[in-house]
């Protein structure tokens, strides 16, 4: 192999680069010497009769499994990562300063979130800065605030990738990262006895360089280092954007996350239930959690139920760091006896297999398997298995309610919140996906659920809830959701629509309730209702909806269109309850210059536009103010939309541009000549020397007599174009100053 060859030549190297510490003793003695670095690296040299000598480089803890040799490296369940928390008062409290000392970064990535985003990753050597004049680079950089940072480890192509998580409190500035490389801690080998060649075989091993001393050395505490929330090691990684050949290739090595080194963490036991029944019984008692039964009449089975057990508690037990924590508890498990006969019998499951319930009894998802590596890391809190048990879960649990016609009202509307409280559609899906080629692979239980019937069930709560003098929170968010777009249709059905008649009538429950729905907000954004979904303003949510989801397109042609009227009827209802909101306003106006565009109702567009100009901005004097103002009150905590002031200005000079333009070209009516004049030169006053906008501003002078203002105004236009402005557009523009020039405008 030629891995082993290299790393065998590598250790050679290790080995007379050890000697010189040893010559400088006067007698060497028989015995065994240790090497830790500073890395944390340790090797083993032993020193035995007939000068023969053993250099170890991996050692740990074995269990002997039947006729099986489990090798268990001491270290194996430590990160490449140190991190260390530090408050540097030279950083603003909006940055955070990432400080890699002088490691190397290869193969190292940083990965940023807030909330439940998505996590967006970036390569550190993309990060930081060589120095002029030589290949130094300064490896501290600065990174805008998040609330969690993930550092990735690619590895070489024998080893998983490694995944941490942290958390980063407000009151830190800096954080301080060590990569710490050791080839041989990841390893967990196992060996096999031959008994017909009498020959035991040891998977492949790595080495490691060190310098060697008398006794094993202790590795001092450091109180300042702080433990990720989690650690994953996955077989491949990659991210979108990821540059091609940055060591995205497949991986064959696996690395479960086991720990073996538990003596400052609590000690975790399962409970496991003697009979079936009151294994289910607990199920149901506690929430969130599945049951896993295991099945094998093989009589070595319970003896391998015992030792999955024991590997769980162990990794339970690493992530209790001080006490005891749901979020990585997500099963109760219990081994199939003779006594579970008729059961196993009646749901017809066959030896061995692996079956995972939910809290009523319904069998989720099933695999004909024993209990091999890769079905326990299925357990594990940082797989996506149980996120797509869990969608299963809901999705049958759905179907349920919504196909019994005994259901009552708060269990429907509690089926329809679940559902629609997942979030962005396909997040589970995405990541693990069924083999069915594979007889041993879990198979998930199929709903049965006709979009007919649950279209019929959701427009009757709908109607039920018409008279509801205070809004119910979780058919306000299963609302939102499903206007959003990701709601239950999307959800059970995978369906894009467009707005129906029932979303419209459910748009007038928001409508309704819309103060009491912002009033509960911020309470709901913060609590354990809100699952995958946060609300925005209701407005705001509204005016999305009306934006966004009215027209369904099909390869850019229009399929399917909602009711036109009842969009206009919406949009006016709204604008009705409406205080200023800025992104209601900012989809109205592209709603009603459509309709313009279209020719349905040229002058709605400019009357509108007119209206919103006058109760926020007033004086022109006054207008970078006056928006400014409205910026500190534009966005809602959890707007969809990107909160820069910038791009607030730009939109607001575009928007004026646009409604002068439009009342030059639309309208004949002196009166709104004359104010489009006044939006047109605010338009300027946020965007200097724009050669559209001044092309704009001279034609409505022309239309308005002043004619030597709009030929000056005209001549600006054409000596501020540049090779942005498109060849034709910029010929238009100097058409328009000879015709103006020579009276033929």
């Amino acid at each position: 192999m030629v891995v082993m060859q290299n790393y065998l030549a590598l250790l050679l190297l290790f080995s007379f680069a050890a000697i010189p510490s040893f010559s400088q003793q006067q007698t060497f003695r028989k015995g065994s010497f240790y090497s830790l670095e500073d890395s944390g690296k340790r090797m083993k040299l032993n020193l035995l009769d007939d000068n023969k000598f053993e250099m170890i480089w991996f050692y740990g803890d074995y269990e002997i499994k039947n006729d099986s040799l489990i090798l268990k490296n001491r270290d194996i369940d430590k990160s490449v990562f140190e991190v260390e928390y530090l408050k540097n008062k030279k950083t603003a409290l909006d940055k955070i300063k990432i400080n890699f000392g002088d490691d190397s970064l290869y193969g190292i990535y940083i990965g940023t979130q807030n909330g439940t985003d998505p996590v967006h990753y970036q390569k550190v050597s993309d990060l930081v800065h060589y120095k002029e004049g030589n290949d130094a680079c300064n490896q501290s950089f600065e990174i805008n605030r998040v609330q969690y940072l993930y550092f990735v480890n690619e590895g070489f192509d024998f080893e998983p990738r490694e995944i941490v998580k942290y958390e980063i409190p407000k009151a830190i500035t800096e954080v301080k990262v060590h990569a710490r490389y050791d080839f041989f801690s990841k390893l967990q080998l196992k060996g096999f006895y031959d008994k017909n060649t009498d020959l035991l075989m040891i998977g492949e091993t790595k080495d490691n360089s060190a310098v060697f001393h008398n006794e094993e050395p202790q590795i001092a505490s450091k109180e300042s280092l702080i433990p990720p929330l989690e650690i994953k090691r996955v077989a491949t990684w990659t991210y979108p954007g990821k540059a091609a050949g940055d060591y995205d290739g497949e991986r064959s090595v696996s690395a479960p996350l086991d720990s073996t080194e538990v003596s400052n963490r609590i000690q975790y036991k399962l409970k496991i239930e003697k009979t079936f029944p009151e294994a289910l019984q607990r199920t149901k008692n506690e929430e969130n959690k599945f049951l896993a039964v295991y099945y094998d009449d093989n009589k070595d089975a319970q003896e391998d139920f015992n030792h999955f057990i024991e590997r769980l508690e162990q990794t339970l037990s690493y992530y209790f760091t001080d006490s005891y924590d749901a979020r990585y508890d997500l099963y109760n498990y219990y081994f199939a006896t003779e006594e579970d006969v008729v059961w196993l019998k009646k749901n017809k499951i066959k030896s061995p297999a692996i079956l995972l319930l939910d809290r009523n009894g319904t069998i989720l998802a099933s695999a004909e398997s024993k209990l091999t590596q890769e079905k326990i890391d299925k357990f594990t809190f940082y797989d996506s298995f149980n996120g797509k048990l869990k969608t299963t879960y809901l999705k049958n649990n759905f179907a349920r309610i919504v196909n019994n016609s005994n259901s009552t009202d708060s269990e429907l509307v509690k089926a329809y919140y679940d559902i629609s409280a997942l979030g962005s559609i396909g997040d589970y899906d995405y990541e693990y996906s069924e083999e069915y080629a594979n007889n041993e692979d879990f198979k998930f239980i199929k709903f049965d659920l006709h979009s007919k019937k649950a279209q019929q069930v959701w427009k009757k709560i709908i109607e039920n809830h018409k008279k509801d003098t205070e809004p119910n929170m979780h058919l306000a968010v299963s609302i939102i959701q499903e206007i959003r777009g990701v709601g239950y249709t999307k959800q059970i059905f995978l369906e894009d629509k467009v707005l129906s008649d029932t979303d419209f009538e459910s748009i007038d429950y928001l409508i309704k309730h819309c103060d009491a729905i912002n009033a509960k907000r911020e309470e709901y954004n913060n609590s354990g209702l809100k699952a995958q979904t946060q609300i925005q303003n209701v407005i705001s949510e509204i005016s999305n909806a009306l934006q966004n989801s009215t027209r369904l397109y099909n390869d850019k042609e229009k399929q399917e269109v909602s009711n036109q009227k009842k969009v206009k009827e919406t949009y006016e209802k709204t604008l009705l309850i409406n205080n200023g909101n800025f992104e209601f306003y900012r989809n109205y106006f592209q709603y009603l210059a459509d309709n313009a565009e279209t020719g349905s109702d040229k002058k709605k567009y400019i009357e509108e536009f007119a209206a919103y100009f006058s109760n926020n901005f007033g004086i022109k004097e006054q207008l970078i103010q006056n928006l400014d103002q409205m910026f500190d009150v534009a966005f809602d905590a959890n707007s969809l939309y990107y909160h820069d002031w910038k791009e607030f200005k730009e939109y607001h000079s575009n928007l004026f541009n646009e409604a002068a333009w439009s009342a030059a070209v639309n309208l004949k009516d002196p009166v709104y000549i004359k104010k489009a004049i006044n939006w047109s030169e605010c338009s300027l006053i946020l965007s200097k020397n724009n050669p559209y906008y001044l092309d704009t501003l001279a034609q409505l002078y022309y239309k308005d007599g002043q004619k030597d203002k709009a030929i000056a105004t005209q001549t600006l236009a054409v000596k501020y174009l540049s090779d942005a402005v498109e060849e034709e557009t910029a010929s238009e523009i100097k058409d328009v100053l000879s015709k103006m020039k020579n009276g033929t405008y």
